[in-house]
């Protein structure tokens, strides 16, 4: 068994994070149409946790705003 150093881990973690984050944009865009500069704020500083919460409530959410639980913060 390979040995995975804790920088390796992390590097891995934030790996998978920004392919969810190009994914879940690109499904927002869909949806919603041209963002604003807001959400890619959230998407780029967004942990896992977050970024599969929107993931899933892209599904259900009547706004951009609602996908994110709150309304537009600029």
């Amino acid at each position: 068994m390979q040995y995975i150093s804790s920088v390796e881990r992390i590097g891995i973690a934030k790996g998978v994070a920004k392919g969810i984050s190009s994914l879940l944009e690109k499904q927002l865009e869909y949806r919603f149409g041209v963002l604003p500069q807001w959400v890619f704020e959230q998407l780029g500083c967004a942990r896992e946790e977050e970024l599969e919460a929107w993931a899933k409530a892209i599904f259900t959410a009547p706004t951009l705003e609602a996908v994110f639980g709150n309304a537009d913060p600029s």
